[in-house]
């Protein structure tokens, strides 16, 4: 997501395809050409984003083309795979989070992979131990700020409270962004069965809430509020890419949430060789330095160098994994009684 996630202005339906063009039609122009359809979130796929770099790469090593399908955020993704599911629309999919995982695995829409890869992933990040979703970037949910607008920041879940931070904090929906899933699992996690409770005390803090991940930090950083749901790795990118150390991440006591983004071979495809082909790529040295620059996230491969702006990353002290509660009825449960608490 980064400058996928930096810089999305607007989150579209987009089809990126790279590197060839396509006819009027929109068919290849190479009739025999070996074409592998992406779905994945928004950021992803956009100019600025990992997915063009990494299709390139990957187009000049195997000569097959990739065909982003990029209809929003995370959860959005999950949802249009869901409706699409049996029609063959799709080879693989990138960026199902951990959050992600039952819900995932209940719809029943992908294929077991025991990428070769994986040998240099450590086992703690592996998140689904069945294999039909393979990690390839991690970061933790964090509250970012601008230190310009805002010398001192909060510490807690429970500070975003304070009335000195009324209309101060942007966040995502947890219906259609796995950002606001994630925060949304934040609060039960901290706070178990009383999160609506917390959740009430919080509403004046909250500016507004967005779809998605790219409108809530195109906001923050048209400066429409000094705080931002976002990840503590998030500062990387205004360090790396605009000489800035303004843009920090919150340590909360609390503890953060770590969120594993995770790919996979849809069900369906009728290019399973190929597939395999892109996850094994995906985790090559090459491309994990692409989307740890791009997505402004940690890659999953251990042999990964970082540069020094990565020492502007938050690494919490306290880290929580994703509740293991998000079966489908549940996920809906939750997200039906947040909507209920939120609108009240």
């Amino acid at each position: 997501m980064k400058p996928t996630r930096f810089h999305v202005f607007i989150t579209v339906f987009l089809l990126s395809i790279i590197p060839l063009p396509l006819s009027a039609s929109g068919k290849n122009e190479v009739p025999d050409e070996k074409v592998l359809n992406v779905y994945c979130y928004d950021s992803f796929s956009s100019e600025w984003g990992a997915g063009p770099a990494i299709a390139e790469s990957f187009y000049n090593e195997t000569g097959i083309r990739v065909l982003y399908n990029a209809p929003g955020d995370g959860v959005t993704v999950l949802n249009q795979i869901i409706l699409d599911n049996n029609k063959s629309y799709g080879d693989v999919v990138v960026g199902l989070d951990s959050s992600l995982l039952n819900r995932t695995l209940e719809a029943d829409i992908l294929e077991v992979y025991d990428s070769p890869m994986l040998e240099n992933v450590s086992q703690e990040l592996v998140f689904d131990k069945t294999l039909h979703l393979i990690p390839y970037d991690y970061g933790h949910f964090a509250i970012c700020y601008d230190s310009d607008l805002m010398p001192d920041p909060p510490g807690s879940l429970e500070d975003l409270c304070s009335e000195k931070y009324t209309d101060s904090l942007i966040l995502m929906d947890p219906r259609t962004s796995t950002p606001g899933l994630g925060f949304l699992l934040w609060t039960v996690s901290v706070y178990g069965e009383k999160w609506p409770e917390y959740w009430k005390r919080l509403k004046p803090s909250i500016l507004t809430i967005t779809e998605g991940w790219s409108q809530g930090y195109t906001l923050f950083t048209a400066g429409e509020a000094p705080m931002v749901l976002s990840y503590g790795s998030s500062p990387v990118y205004h360090a790396e890419y605009e000489g800035k150390d303004n843009i920090r991440a919150a340590a909360f006591s609390d503890g953060h949430i770590l969120q594993i983004e995770g790919m996979g071979i849809l069900k369906n495809t009728e290019n399973r060789k190929e597939a395999e082909l892109f996850i094994d790529f995906m985790l090559n040295e090459q491309s994990q330095k692409t989307l740890a620059m791009s997505n402004i996230m940690f890659p999953v491969n251990n042999s990964v160098e970082l540069p020094e702006s990565f020492e502007m990353a938050l690494r919490p002290e306290k880290v929580f994994g994703i509740p293991e509660l998000l079966s489908s009825g549940d996920a809906h449960e939750l997200t039906d009684l947040w909507t209920e608490v939120f609108s009240h």
